[in-house]
């Protein structure tokens, strides 16, 4: 029997499709690893997630997840400062996973200046120094990945988190079911990547979500870009009625855009209608047009399910251009050149 994932094992030198796989162990590893770390209960009156690229996403994902849980605020910020209206009475959680990122050290720094209370999540670093240094909990995380392929440690570090500090309940049983659901939906996530894959081919993709699946839109916008060197681009519903719909215009100037939208069965009737008109509306001069409804029994499973297929899409995508999905040169250049200023 042929190997499915031949293509992708065929241009990946660094092996970043087992690490894309082993997502649902990500996500029970991080739960021992957040348990380990012996954290206290501590209230807070809200949740800022502090962190950049691959160690940013899995903030927005776990808030989107949380959803109607959030009992507090929650915020993800993605900058050197943080955002003027943080109290002390906040707690900071600042991830990265190499624990150098230059704005996430500074968000750290920031946060000890206003007395907020802060925790990190990264494999050492300077990070990790400044934090044991200051006695501030730390979450270790392992090393060996590509930051954005450890995003199952970063959801659930920041799941856990908001939970601590009185911001959201628990998740911790519906993270361990939803492992269990990537695991047995593996071979339909597999088979369904591959498909949207050959429907991207050639093409610019442009990723919509709405509620639910707005950072699922972001994350695969993201690993196009970093797994296949392709351009590709998000937005969500409804505000892309309100503007980038007309990009669309039937008499524009063709190019060769694809819509993926990405529906969940919790949106608002509202929603899904917009999702349906607006994929009919633009179908004349989309290259194609891609309806994906998320799978899954509770919030957190379609929610991961759906990163799970985009990551995989990625890599199929980075096979369609005959690219190795690992090397990130731009990036790795834009940090050298920062660094020697």
């Amino acid at each position: 029997m042929s190997d499915p994932l031949a293509t992708i094992r065929e241009i990946d030198a660094s092996n970043q499709l087992d690490a894309v796989l082993s997502l649902p162990d990500q996500l029970r590893d991080a739960l021992w690893r957040v348990e380990s770390a012996g954290l206290e209960p501590a209230e807070a009156n809200g949740l800022v997630v502090c962190g950049m690229g691959g160690s940013a996403i899995g903030g927005a994902l776990a808030r989107a997840a949380l959803g109607d849980g959030l009992a507090r605020s929650m915020e993800v910020f993605r900058d050197y400062e943080l955002p003027p209206w943080t109290s002390p009475e906040r707690a900071i959680l600042c991830v990265s996973y190499s624990g150098d990122t230059e704005e996430t050290l500074a968000c750290f720094e920031a946060a000890d200046a206003i007395g907020a209370r802060r925790y990190a999540a990264t494999t050492g670093g300077a990070l990790a120094r400044a934090a044991r240094a200051a006695e501030v909990p730390v979450i270790g995380l392992p090393a060996g990945l590509q930051p954005r392929h450890a995003v199952g440690y970063g959801f659930t570090v920041a799941c856990e988190i908001a939970a601590l500090v009185g911001a959201a309940a628990g998740i911790r049983t519906e993270i361990d079911t939803a492992a269990a659901h990537l695991e047995s939906a593996r071979d339909t996530l597999v088979a369904g990547a591959a498909e949207i894959a050959e429907q991207l081919s050639g093409s610019v993709p442009v990723i919509y979500g709405c509620d639910l699946t707005v950072p699922v839109a972001y994350r695969w916008k993201s690993q196009i870009n970093e797994n296949a060197k392709r351009h590709a681009f998000d937005h969500q519903l409804p505000e892309l009625d309100h503007n980038e719909i007309v990009g669309w215009t039937r008499d524009a100037e063709p190019a060769p855009f694809a819509a993926v939208f990405l529906t969940d069965r919790d949106q608002h009737p509202r929603q899904r209608e917009r999702a349906e008109l607006t994929a009919n509306l633009i179908e004349p001069t989309a290259r194609s047009v891609i309806s994906i409804e998320t799978e899954g029994e509770t919030r957190v499973a379609r929610l991961l399910w759906a990163v799970l297929l985009g990551d995989l899409v990625s890599l199929y995508l980075a096979a369609d251009g005959g690219v190795d999905p690992g090397p990130i040169e731009m990036i790795e250049r834009v940090k050298d050149e920062l660094g020697r200023s």
